[in-house]
Protein backbone atom coordinates (compact mmCIF):
# COMPACT_ATOMS: atom_id res chain seq x y z
CA UNK A 1 0.00 0.00 0.00
CA UNK A 2 1.20 3.51 -0.78
CA UNK A 3 2.30 5.63 2.20
CA UNK A 4 0.09 8.45 3.45
CA UNK A 5 2.09 11.45 4.68
CA UNK A 6 1.91 15.24 4.41
CA UNK A 7 4.84 16.15 2.20
CA UNK A 8 7.75 14.06 0.93
CA UNK A 9 9.64 17.30 0.34
CA UNK A 10 10.14 17.64 4.10
CA UNK A 11 12.44 14.60 4.14
CA UNK A 12 15.82 16.43 4.37
CA UNK A 13 14.88 17.93 7.73
CA UNK A 14 13.69 14.54 8.92
CA UNK A 15 16.94 12.84 7.90
CA UNK A 16 18.86 15.46 9.86
CA UNK A 17 16.80 14.77 13.00
CA UNK A 18 17.19 11.01 12.67
CA UNK A 19 20.95 11.29 12.18
CA UNK A 20 21.25 13.41 15.33
CA UNK A 21 19.50 10.85 17.51
CA UNK A 22 21.40 7.99 15.85
CA UNK A 23 24.65 9.56 17.04
CA UNK A 24 23.28 9.64 20.57
CA UNK A 25 21.76 6.14 20.69
CA UNK A 26 24.76 3.77 20.90
CA UNK A 27 22.71 0.73 21.95
CA UNK A 28 20.54 0.97 18.86
CA UNK A 29 23.62 1.55 16.69
CA UNK A 30 25.10 -1.68 18.02
CA UNK A 31 21.85 -3.54 17.44
CA UNK A 32 21.62 -2.12 13.92
CA UNK A 33 25.01 -3.64 13.10
CA UNK A 34 24.07 -6.98 14.69
CA UNK A 35 20.68 -7.12 13.00
CA UNK A 36 22.12 -6.24 9.60
CA UNK A 37 24.56 -9.12 9.96
CA UNK A 38 22.18 -11.70 11.46
CA UNK A 39 18.85 -10.74 9.75
CA UNK A 40 16.60 -11.88 12.66
CA UNK A 41 13.50 -10.37 11.03
CA UNK A 42 13.98 -11.68 7.50
CA UNK A 43 10.54 -12.28 6.02
CA UNK A 44 8.80 -10.69 9.03
CA UNK A 45 6.23 -7.91 8.69
CA UNK A 46 6.12 -5.52 11.67
CA UNK A 47 3.25 -3.14 12.46
CA UNK A 48 4.41 -0.27 14.66
CA UNK A 49 2.41 2.49 16.35
CA UNK A 50 4.61 4.72 18.52
CA UNK A 51 4.92 8.51 18.70
CA UNK A 52 6.41 9.19 15.30
CA UNK A 53 9.42 11.40 15.89
CA UNK A 54 13.13 10.91 15.25
CA UNK A 55 13.92 8.32 17.93
CA UNK A 56 11.02 6.12 16.86
CA UNK A 57 12.11 6.53 13.26
CA UNK A 58 15.57 5.25 14.10
CA UNK A 59 14.06 2.21 15.85
CA UNK A 60 12.12 1.52 12.64
CA UNK A 61 15.32 1.73 10.60
CA UNK A 62 17.11 -0.63 13.00
CA UNK A 63 14.31 -3.20 12.65
CA UNK A 64 14.35 -2.76 8.87
CA UNK A 65 18.12 -3.32 8.87
CA UNK A 66 17.34 -6.69 10.47
CA UNK A 67 15.17 -7.66 7.50
CA UNK A 68 11.77 -6.48 8.71
CA UNK A 69 9.14 -5.11 6.38
CA UNK A 70 7.94 -2.07 8.34
CA UNK A 71 4.38 -0.68 8.41
CA UNK A 72 4.34 2.42 10.57
CA UNK A 73 1.82 4.85 12.05
CA UNK A 74 1.77 7.31 14.94
CA UNK A 75 0.15 6.81 18.34
CA UNK A 76 -1.09 10.35 19.00
CA UNK A 77 -2.62 12.99 16.69
CA UNK A 78 -0.16 15.72 17.72
CA UNK A 79 3.12 13.82 18.22
CA UNK A 80 3.86 12.87 14.60
CA UNK A 81 6.56 15.00 13.00
CA UNK A 82 5.86 15.28 9.28
CA UNK A 83 9.50 15.68 8.24
CA UNK A 84 10.46 12.51 10.10
CA UNK A 85 7.61 10.59 8.45
CA UNK A 86 8.79 11.85 5.06
CA UNK A 87 12.37 10.74 5.74
CA UNK A 88 11.21 7.19 6.50
CA UNK A 89 9.18 7.04 3.30
CA UNK A 90 12.16 8.30 1.31
CA UNK A 91 14.16 5.46 2.87
CA UNK A 92 11.61 2.94 1.56
CA UNK A 93 9.53 2.30 4.67
CA UNK A 94 5.73 2.42 4.63
CA UNK A 95 4.20 5.19 6.77
CA UNK A 96 0.60 6.21 7.41
CA UNK A 97 0.69 9.28 9.64
CA UNK A 98 0.71 13.03 9.75
CA UNK A 99 0.60 15.73 12.38
CA UNK A 100 -2.87 16.88 13.41
CA UNK A 101 -4.88 13.89 12.17
CA UNK A 102 -8.58 13.86 12.92
CA UNK A 103 -9.91 10.94 14.97
CA UNK A 104 -11.28 9.44 11.76
CA UNK A 105 -7.94 9.78 9.93
CA UNK A 106 -6.12 8.29 12.91
CA UNK A 107 -8.29 5.16 12.75
CA UNK A 108 -7.84 4.89 8.99
CA UNK A 109 -4.05 5.02 9.35
CA UNK A 110 -4.08 2.27 11.98
CA UNK A 111 -6.37 0.19 9.77
CA UNK A 112 -4.06 0.58 6.76
CA UNK A 113 -1.11 -0.65 8.82
CA UNK A 114 -3.04 -3.70 10.03
CA UNK A 115 -4.21 -4.63 6.55
CA UNK A 116 -0.71 -5.97 5.83
CA UNK A 117 -1.11 -9.22 7.84
CA UNK A 118 1.77 -8.28 10.13
CA UNK A 119 3.41 -10.90 12.33
CA UNK A 120 4.85 -8.64 15.05
CA UNK A 121 2.90 -5.79 16.67
CA UNK A 122 4.80 -2.96 18.40
CA UNK A 123 2.25 -0.81 20.18
CA UNK A 124 2.17 2.30 22.37
CA UNK A 125 -1.14 2.63 24.19
CA UNK A 126 -2.85 -0.43 22.76
CA UNK A 127 -4.61 0.99 19.71
CA UNK A 128 -3.10 -1.51 17.25
CA UNK A 129 -3.94 -4.48 19.45
CA UNK A 130 -7.44 -3.21 20.20
CA UNK A 131 -8.35 -2.63 16.55
CA UNK A 132 -6.81 -5.93 15.50
CA UNK A 133 -9.05 -7.81 17.94
CA UNK A 134 -12.20 -5.76 17.37
CA UNK A 135 -12.10 -5.12 13.64
CA UNK A 136 -9.67 -7.58 12.05
CA UNK A 137 -9.96 -10.86 13.99
CA UNK A 138 -9.33 -12.78 10.77
CA UNK A 139 -5.76 -11.41 10.76
CA UNK A 140 -4.91 -12.60 14.27
CA UNK A 141 -3.62 -16.02 13.07
CA UNK A 142 -0.79 -14.19 11.26
CA UNK A 143 0.45 -12.64 14.51
CA UNK A 144 3.40 -14.20 16.36
CA UNK A 145 3.12 -11.69 19.20
CA UNK A 146 3.67 -8.10 20.15
CA UNK A 147 5.31 -5.60 22.48
CA UNK A 148 3.63 -2.83 24.48
CA UNK A 149 5.56 0.36 25.22
CA UNK A 150 3.58 2.21 27.86
CA UNK A 151 1.68 1.90 31.15
CA UNK A 152 -1.71 2.75 29.64
CA UNK A 153 -1.33 0.03 27.02
CA UNK A 154 -0.42 -2.54 29.64
CA UNK A 155 -3.53 -1.64 31.66
CA UNK A 156 -5.63 -2.31 28.55
CA UNK A 157 -3.81 -5.58 27.85
CA UNK A 158 -4.32 -6.77 31.41
CA UNK A 159 -8.05 -6.08 31.09
CA UNK A 160 -8.15 -8.04 27.81
CA UNK A 161 -6.22 -10.95 29.31
CA UNK A 162 -8.44 -11.04 32.40
CA UNK A 163 -11.50 -11.18 30.16
CA UNK A 164 -9.94 -13.97 28.10
CA UNK A 165 -9.91 -11.79 24.98
CA UNK A 166 -6.17 -11.49 24.27
CA UNK A 167 -5.40 -13.88 21.45
CA UNK A 168 -1.60 -13.71 21.14
CA UNK A 169 1.45 -13.15 23.38
CA UNK A 170 2.37 -9.58 24.35
CA UNK A 171 5.67 -8.60 25.93
CA UNK A 172 5.22 -5.95 28.63
CA UNK A 173 8.11 -3.72 27.61
CA UNK A 174 7.05 -0.91 29.96
CA UNK A 175 7.57 -3.19 32.98
CA UNK A 176 11.23 -3.87 32.16
CA UNK A 177 13.61 -2.24 34.64
CA UNK A 178 15.55 -0.60 31.80
CA UNK A 179 12.31 0.96 30.61
CA UNK A 180 10.23 2.22 33.52
CA UNK A 181 13.08 3.08 35.89
CA UNK A 182 14.67 5.39 33.33
CA UNK A 183 12.23 6.21 30.52
CA UNK A 184 9.22 6.78 32.79
CA UNK A 185 11.13 8.58 35.54
CA UNK A 186 14.03 10.49 33.99
CA UNK A 187 12.65 10.69 30.46
CA UNK A 188 9.17 11.84 31.43
CA UNK A 189 10.48 14.20 34.09
CA UNK A 190 12.79 16.05 31.74
CA UNK A 191 10.61 16.02 28.62
CA UNK A 192 7.46 17.18 30.44
CA UNK A 193 9.20 20.17 31.98
CA UNK A 194 10.85 20.89 28.64
CA UNK A 195 7.45 20.89 26.90
CA UNK A 196 5.95 23.17 29.56
CA UNK A 197 8.85 25.60 29.49
CA UNK A 198 9.16 25.93 25.74
CA UNK A 199 5.38 26.39 25.43
CA UNK A 200 4.76 28.88 28.25
CA UNK A 201 8.14 30.64 28.58
CA UNK A 202 7.28 31.05 32.27
CA UNK A 203 9.28 30.29 35.41
CA UNK A 204 8.62 27.22 37.57
CA UNK A 205 10.51 28.42 40.65
CA UNK A 206 8.23 29.68 43.38
CA UNK A 207 5.08 28.15 41.88
CA UNK A 208 2.85 25.46 43.40
CA UNK A 209 3.20 22.52 41.02
CA UNK A 210 0.47 19.90 41.40
CA UNK A 211 1.47 16.44 40.12
CA UNK A 212 -1.46 14.04 39.83
CA UNK A 213 -0.21 10.48 40.20
CA UNK A 214 3.01 9.27 41.81
CA UNK A 215 3.92 6.31 39.67
CA UNK A 216 7.30 6.28 37.94
CA UNK A 217 6.27 9.07 35.56
CA UNK A 218 4.85 11.17 38.39
CA UNK A 219 8.02 10.66 40.42
CA UNK A 220 10.05 11.98 37.50
CA UNK A 221 7.87 15.06 37.01
CA UNK A 222 7.86 15.84 40.74
CA UNK A 223 11.64 15.44 40.93
CA UNK A 224 12.27 17.81 38.02
CA UNK A 225 9.70 20.38 39.18
CA UNK A 226 11.34 20.42 42.63
CA UNK A 227 14.75 20.78 41.02
CA UNK A 228 13.51 23.86 39.16
CA UNK A 229 12.34 25.46 42.39
CA UNK A 230 8.68 24.49 42.33
CA UNK A 231 6.76 23.71 45.51
CA UNK A 232 5.41 20.26 44.63
CA UNK A 233 2.02 18.92 45.73
CA UNK A 234 1.15 15.30 44.89
CA UNK A 235 -2.37 13.90 44.53
CA UNK A 236 -2.83 10.13 44.68
CA UNK A 237 -5.40 7.35 45.12
CA UNK A 238 -2.82 4.76 46.22
CA UNK A 239 -1.96 5.15 49.93
CA UNK A 240 1.46 3.49 49.55
CA UNK A 241 2.50 5.89 46.80
CA UNK A 242 1.10 8.79 48.81
CA UNK A 243 3.30 7.86 51.78
CA UNK A 244 6.25 7.56 49.42
CA UNK A 245 5.59 11.09 48.14
CA UNK A 246 5.47 12.38 51.71
CA UNK A 247 8.76 10.63 52.52
CA UNK A 248 10.26 12.15 49.36
CA UNK A 249 9.50 15.59 50.77
CA UNK A 250 6.33 16.50 48.91
CA UNK A 251 2.98 17.68 50.23
CA UNK A 252 0.05 15.33 49.59
CA UNK A 253 -3.64 16.26 49.43
CA UNK A 254 -6.79 15.50 47.41
CA UNK A 255 -7.15 17.22 44.05
CA UNK A 256 -10.16 19.16 45.39
CA UNK A 257 -7.79 20.89 47.85
CA UNK A 258 -4.80 21.11 45.51
CA UNK A 259 -7.00 22.80 42.90
CA UNK A 260 -7.38 25.80 45.20
CA UNK A 261 -3.66 26.48 45.50
CA UNK A 262 -2.02 25.11 42.36
CA UNK A 263 -0.35 27.31 39.76
CA UNK A 264 0.75 24.53 37.41
CA UNK A 265 -1.00 21.15 37.13
CA UNK A 266 0.47 18.03 35.50
CA UNK A 267 -1.64 14.85 35.29
CA UNK A 268 0.27 11.55 35.02
CA UNK A 269 -2.24 8.91 36.08
CA UNK A 270 -3.51 6.97 33.06
CA UNK A 271 -7.05 7.57 34.37
CA UNK A 272 -9.90 9.80 33.20
CA UNK A 273 -11.50 12.82 34.84
CA UNK A 274 -8.56 13.60 37.12
CA UNK A 275 -9.22 17.34 36.91
CA UNK A 276 -12.92 18.05 36.51
CA UNK A 277 -15.59 20.74 36.79
CA UNK A 278 -15.46 20.82 40.59
CA UNK A 279 -11.73 21.53 40.39
CA UNK A 280 -12.09 24.22 37.74
CA UNK A 281 -14.58 26.01 39.98
CA UNK A 282 -11.97 26.74 42.66
CA UNK A 283 -8.82 27.30 40.59
CA UNK A 284 -6.79 30.48 40.71
CA UNK A 285 -6.87 32.98 37.91
CA UNK A 286 -3.98 32.03 35.61
CA UNK A 287 -3.73 28.34 36.52
CA UNK A 288 -1.97 26.27 33.84
CA UNK A 289 -3.08 22.69 33.14
CA UNK A 290 -1.35 19.99 31.15
CA UNK A 291 -1.32 16.21 30.79
CA UNK A 292 1.50 13.69 30.52
CA UNK A 293 -0.68 10.56 30.47
CA UNK A 294 -1.16 8.69 27.21
CA UNK A 295 -4.75 9.72 26.37
CA UNK A 296 -6.34 13.17 26.49
CA UNK A 297 -8.89 12.24 29.17
CA UNK A 298 -7.14 13.29 32.37
CA UNK A 299 -7.97 17.00 32.16
CA UNK A 300 -11.66 17.33 31.28
CA UNK A 301 -11.21 19.73 28.38
CA UNK A 302 -14.71 18.95 27.09
CA UNK A 303 -16.08 20.32 30.36
CA UNK A 304 -14.03 23.50 29.98
CA UNK A 305 -15.37 23.94 26.46
CA UNK A 306 -18.89 23.66 27.86
CA UNK A 307 -18.62 25.94 30.90
CA UNK A 308 -16.24 28.62 29.62
CA UNK A 309 -17.66 32.09 29.11
CA UNK A 310 -14.94 32.79 26.57
CA UNK A 311 -12.23 30.82 24.80
CA UNK A 312 -9.14 32.28 23.16
CA UNK A 313 -5.77 31.00 22.01
CA UNK A 314 -3.04 32.72 24.02
CA UNK A 315 -0.04 31.52 22.00
CA UNK A 316 0.82 28.36 20.09
CA UNK A 317 -0.34 25.28 22.04
CA UNK A 318 -1.96 27.34 24.83
CA UNK A 319 -5.76 27.67 24.91
CA UNK A 320 -7.30 30.01 27.47
CA UNK A 321 -10.75 29.53 29.02
CA UNK A 322 -12.46 32.38 30.91
CA UNK A 323 -14.58 31.11 33.79
CA UNK A 324 -16.87 32.86 36.25
CA UNK A 325 -15.25 35.49 38.44
CA UNK A 326 -13.26 36.64 35.40
CA UNK A 327 -10.78 33.80 36.02
CA UNK A 328 -8.71 32.41 33.17
CA UNK A 329 -7.28 28.88 33.14
CA UNK A 330 -4.94 27.70 30.42
CA UNK A 331 -4.62 24.25 28.82
CA UNK A 332 -1.44 23.20 27.05
CA UNK A 333 -1.43 21.07 23.88
CA UNK A 334 -5.19 20.38 23.95
CA UNK A 335 -4.74 18.24 27.06
CA UNK A 336 -2.68 15.73 25.08
CA UNK A 337 0.81 14.50 25.98
CA UNK A 338 2.58 17.78 26.66
CA UNK A 339 6.07 16.33 26.27
CA UNK A 340 5.33 15.15 22.71
CA UNK A 341 2.53 17.43 21.51
CA UNK A 342 4.51 20.46 22.70
CA UNK A 343 8.04 19.02 22.61
CA UNK A 344 10.31 16.35 21.15
CA UNK A 345 9.63 13.67 23.74
CA UNK A 346 12.16 11.88 25.89
CA UNK A 347 15.90 12.44 25.45
CA UNK A 348 17.63 10.23 22.90
CA UNK A 349 19.94 8.60 25.47
CA UNK A 350 16.90 7.47 27.49
CA UNK A 351 14.96 6.11 24.52
CA UNK A 352 18.12 4.27 23.47
CA UNK A 353 17.48 1.91 26.40
CA UNK A 354 13.70 1.65 25.91
CA UNK A 355 13.95 0.97 22.20
CA UNK A 356 16.78 -1.52 22.68
CA UNK A 357 14.34 -3.42 24.93
CA UNK A 358 11.68 -3.13 22.21
CA UNK A 359 13.97 -4.43 19.48
CA UNK A 360 15.29 -7.35 21.55
CA UNK A 361 11.77 -8.24 22.73
CA UNK A 362 10.59 -8.40 19.12
CA UNK A 363 13.55 -10.65 18.32
CA UNK A 364 12.64 -12.84 21.34
CA UNK A 365 9.11 -13.27 19.98
CA UNK A 366 10.37 -14.38 16.58
CA UNK A 367 12.88 -16.80 18.11
CA UNK A 368 10.17 -18.34 20.34
CA UNK A 369 7.36 -18.41 17.79
CA UNK A 370 4.55 -20.79 18.73
CA UNK A 371 5.87 -21.64 22.19
CA UNK A 372 4.67 -18.73 24.33
CA UNK A 373 0.87 -19.02 24.40
CA UNK A 374 -1.68 -16.18 24.61
CA UNK A 375 -0.24 -14.63 27.74
CA UNK A 376 1.28 -11.42 29.05
CA UNK A 377 5.05 -11.90 29.03
CA UNK A 378 7.65 -10.13 31.12
CA UNK A 379 10.80 -8.98 29.34
CA UNK A 380 13.35 -11.77 29.94
CA UNK A 381 15.68 -10.79 32.76
CA UNK A 382 18.73 -11.55 30.67
CA UNK A 383 17.56 -8.97 28.09
CA UNK A 384 17.11 -6.33 30.80
CA UNK A 385 20.53 -7.11 32.28
CA UNK A 386 22.27 -7.12 28.92
CA UNK A 387 20.83 -3.72 27.95
CA UNK A 388 21.95 -2.26 31.27
CA UNK A 389 25.44 -3.78 30.97
CA UNK A 390 25.90 -2.43 27.46
CA UNK A 391 24.66 1.01 28.48
CA UNK A 392 27.16 1.11 31.35
CA UNK A 393 29.98 0.28 28.93
CA UNK A 394 28.93 3.11 26.65
CA UNK A 395 28.91 5.43 29.68
CA UNK A 396 32.45 4.34 30.49
CA UNK A 397 31.46 2.77 33.82
CA UNK A 398 32.50 -0.52 35.37
CA UNK A 399 30.88 -2.51 38.18
CA UNK A 400 31.92 -5.34 40.45
CA UNK A 401 31.50 -9.00 39.50
CA UNK A 402 30.69 -11.74 42.01
CA UNK A 403 33.43 -14.25 42.70
CA UNK A 404 32.54 -17.95 42.46
CA UNK A 405 32.57 -18.10 46.26
CA UNK A 406 30.22 -15.11 46.56
CA UNK A 407 27.88 -16.61 43.98
CA UNK A 408 27.78 -19.91 45.90
CA UNK A 409 27.11 -18.01 49.15
CA UNK A 410 24.17 -16.10 47.68
CA UNK A 411 22.64 -19.25 46.21
CA UNK A 412 23.06 -21.46 49.25
CA UNK A 413 20.56 -22.08 52.04
CA UNK A 414 23.33 -23.37 54.29
CA UNK A 415 25.35 -20.35 55.45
Amino acid sequence: MKSEIRDLGLAPSGHQKIEWVRRNMPLLRMLEEEFRREQPFAGIRIALSIHLEAKTAYLCKVLAAGGAEMHITGSNPLSTQDDVAAALVEDGLEVHAWHGVTPEEYEVHIAHVLENNCQIIIDDGGDLVNMLHSRYPEKIPYVIGGCEETTTGIIRLQAMAKAGELKFPMVLVNDADCKHLFDNRYGTGQSVMDGINRTTNLIVAGKNVVVAGYGWCGKGVAMRAKGMGGRVIVTEVNPVRAIEAVMDGFDVMPMKEAAKVGDLFVTVTGCSGVIDEEDFAVMKNGAILCNAGHFDVEVDVACLERIALEKAEQRHNIMGYRLDGDRWVYVLAEGRLVNLAAGDGHPAEIMDMSFAIQALSAKYLVENKGTLGSVLISVPREVDQEVAARKLRFLGKEIDVLTEEQDRYLNSYSL
